[in-house]
């Protein structure tokens, strides 16, 4: 299936480092399922290096799909690995990040370091659709250079063959490095042809402080879309009405969701969670880090079972208990001690 060649596809889970990992995605795709969900990006370099450890961020349960895989770094030829090996897993597409802000993945040229780069950004998109060409004529990993340990992983993790089908490669990006340039940035990137392009509405300067413009992410649009070519918008939306108002306003043909969605896997329903049903997501939020993904460090989901309890009496002291346990059963407890008091 070509993603953006279907028009239901409109609002989904952006891609968001530390945070949408497999279990945050498999909760948000269980309690309120968005059009879409992205993984977190993970760089080609290290996985064109064998480093077996990043492939966690590419667990997937079925009811996330469609699944986006969303890839950084600078290597061409690492890139091209890397698309084929996720090809291999069954994604259904293949987000190029070409918008983090940290200063360790912009200080190598990467993320939103690309816009100053947009040569070799297009070089990117190119090799990243040539790698799904020669997926779809049949090329196999060993073929493609992928690294023997990351062809045993994939493997072992899926038995069965996948179709060699056509998937879409997209871009997510920013309105510019220190200044916005999103109308001239994106007439580089419509040259590539990628089948989608996202853009959230601040440069990489502004990190993610003051107001997403949303003024630059339509002109940016105008641009993507006079190519006939799919385009989203991200930044700042706080709720499903927010969403479809932004798509709306600005003429996009969908949008993408992240920090409104932290503590928050009903967003995508417009649920307003009781107590009870924050508690529970949090106990079945440690469930999954153990039974379903043990290898995941346990730690991580510290942040979310902080970011579960807000709003209600008592949730500061809650918190406070909650980020310093190690287990679903410490987890259990302390909710169960909470209830009963």
């Amino acid at each position: 299936m070509k993603l953006w060649k279907d028009s239901s596809l409109k609002i989904g889970l952006a891609p968001m480092d530390g945070i949408t990992d497999p279990v945050f995605r498999y909760l948000v795709a269980k309690h309120s399922k968005p059009d879409f969900l992205v993984t977190e990006f993970t760089n080609v370099e290290g996985l064109s290096r064998g480093a077996v450890k990043m492939m966690q961020a590419f667990y997937y349960d079925e009811i996330e799909k469609p699944i986006i895989a969303q890839i950084y770094g600078i290597e061409l030829e690492s890139f091209y690995k890397s698309a084929i090996m996720l090809l291999y897993m069954g994604f259904d597409g293949i987000d190029i990040n070409m918008g983090c802000p940290a200063s360790k993945v912009a200080k190598r040229g990467g993320g939103a370091a690309l816009i100053k780069t947009p040569e070799h950004a297009q070089k990117i998109i190119r090799i990243v659709q040539k790698a799904c060409g020669d997926f779809e004529n049949g090329i196999s990993m060993e073929e493609a250079g992928v690294h023997e340990r990351i062809i045993s992983y994939v493997k072992k993790l899926y038995k069965n063959p996948v179709d060699q089908k056509a998937v879409d490669i997209s871009v997510k990006t920013r309105i510019g490095y220190d200044q916005d340039i999103a109308e001239e940035w994106m007439k580089y990137l419509v040259e590539a042809r990628p089948d989608s392009i996202c853009v959230h509405g601040r440069t990489l300067k502004q990190m993610y402080t003051g107001k997403a413009d949303w003024d630059a992410i339509a002109r940016a649009g105008k641009v993507v879309k006079s190519a006939g070519i799919n385009f989203l918008g991200n930044g700042d939306i706080q709720n499903m009405q927010d969403a479809e108002q932004k798509i709306k306003n600005y003429d996009l043909d969908g949008v993408m969701v992240g920090r409104a969605c932290l503590g928050n896997p009903w967003f995508f329903s417009d649920k307003i969670p009781s107590l009870t049903e924050r508690l529970e997501v949090c106990m079945e939020h440690a469930y999954l880090m153990e039974n379903k993904y043990p290898d995941l460090h346990f730690a991580s989901a510290r942040k979310h079972f902080a970011w579960y309890m807000k709003e209600f009496p008592g949730a500061r002291e809650l918190r406070t208990r909650l980020i310093q346990c190690s287990s679903y059963a410490e987890i259990k407890h302390i909710v169960d001690d909470f209830l009963s008091s």
